[in-house]
């Protein structure tokens, strides 16, 4: 009997709500099977299972708010049937009501702050830019559905604020406490460095708009999938800084995964990975950039995109800061950031001249590396981005 547990998607969680089952007993799992759809602090997330085998059981009930690491359901291993394996018992997580509003009875708040909502009524609600707590779910158990989105879509503007503006505050506080509690950690355990660079783009750009002028709309690349791409060669280089530090060693990750951090529209931050980058090409990659940033904002993200990011990546160019120092996502171990590209002064040969530029930082922790291996790290960032067709 194999224990499938809620798995952690990231360290800014501890508990999620099961939002619905996308298996039932007797169904065959594969690897990399989407099993359950959880809700976190951030984004509904699509739970992959890793394992494979027949379903059993089924230990937690959709509405359920649960612990990261508890068992939600069981396997049979190769071998094993219904009749002969031991059934377990079912092990019910405890639900945290919601404590209601001043004048409200109890019975009239939903069990959980989120609420219950099919990712692709999820995807659509955000294309809208409506809020899913705003919406009544006429789905089984009160599930919001697609066609729940698509009404409100039509209906006028609610004007009066009523207890929606309450959960919709709920979870922003939510979150904010999570990215707190991340970054805090970051900080009392991590011993971070920072560096930075200035990085003039004249070529890289040069190249771009070349590249880009002999493209469709929809193959036209971003600077900063060049970015991306630079940051992902170099750690072939410099492994040190692509890894997590667990259990009191450093490990490398197995592939570079890159996480983007993404702003959300309702506020906060999530970092979802972008995979084996350094071996795609940028047409690809620009293409699975901007599918990504669409799943983070409408919440319909996998839990293998929430976890296996090995270091993380920000860019604050479009806010227009010249340089951003990022707090190191734990268990990683390094973060690399980018201001905005902006033309500025620059000598070359001797002479000034005015070049598209940019200010790539680095926040390493300095359990695994120092300062000479990641200025050694920028330099190849440089080299790279001065050198575009080795992208």
């Amino acid at each position: 009997m194999i224990d499938f547990k809620l798995p952690s998607l990231g360290a800014d969680m501890d508990e999620g709500t099961l939002l619905e089952w996308r298996i039932k007993p007797g169904d065959a799992v594969r690897r990399g099977q989407v099993i359950a759809v959880v809700d976190t602090a951030k984004a509904a997330v699509e739970v992959e299972c890793w394992q494979e085998g027949d379903v059993f059981e089924l230990l937690i009930e959709p509405g359920a708010k649960v612990p990261v690491g508890t068992p939600i359901a069981s396997l049979l291993e190769a071998g094993e049937s219904a009749a002969t394996a031991r059934r377990q018992v079912p092990r019910k997580p405890v639900v945290e009501p919601v404590a209601p509003a001043p004048g409200r009875p109890l019975e009239t708040v939903a069990p959980a702050s989120r609420p219950r909502v099919s990712p692709a009524a999820r995807k659509r609600a955000g294309e809208l830019g409506l809020d899913p707590a705003a919406l009544t779910g006429t789905g089984p158990h009160g599930v919001i559905t697609l066609e729940d989105v698509e009404a409100a879509g039509r209906a006028p503007a609610p004007t009066e604020r009523g207890p929606t503006d309450r959960q919709a505050a709920m979870r922003q506080a939510a979150m904010r406490q999570a990215i707190g509690a991340a970054m805090s950690r970051s900080k009392r355990e991590i011993p971070h460095y920072y560096l930075s660079q200035t990085i003039a783009l004249g070529p890289a750009m040069a190249w771009l708009q070349t590249r880009n002028a002999g493209s469709t709309p929809e193959q036209r690349l971003l600077p900063s999938v060049l970015l991306l791409k630079a940051v992902a060669l170099a750690l072939r280089e410099y492994p040190q800084l692509n890894g997590f530090w667990r259990e009191g060693a450093f490990q490398p990750a197995a592939d570079i995964h890159l996480g983007v951090a993404i702003a959300l529209r309702q506020g906060g931050l999530i970092a979802p990975a972008l995979h084996a980058v350094a071996d795609k090409p940028l047409g690809q990659l620009m293409g699975e950039l901007a599918d990504l940033v669409q799943r983070a904002r409408s919440g319909s993200l996998r839990s293998s995109e929430l976890s296996d990011a090995s270091l993380t990546v920000t860019q604050l160019g479009d806010q227009g800061v010249d340089t951003v120092f990022g707090v190191i996502y734990p268990p990683q171990v390094a973060l690399v950031g980018f201001g905005s590209i902006a033309e500025r002064p620059w000598v070359e040969s001797g002479q000034l001249c005015v070049v598209p530029c940019v200010v790539a930082s680095l926040a390493a922790d300095h359990r695994v590396s120092d300062g000479h291996y990641g200025a050694r790290f920028l330099g190849e960032v440089r080299r790279l981005l001065q050198n575009p067709d080795s992208l």
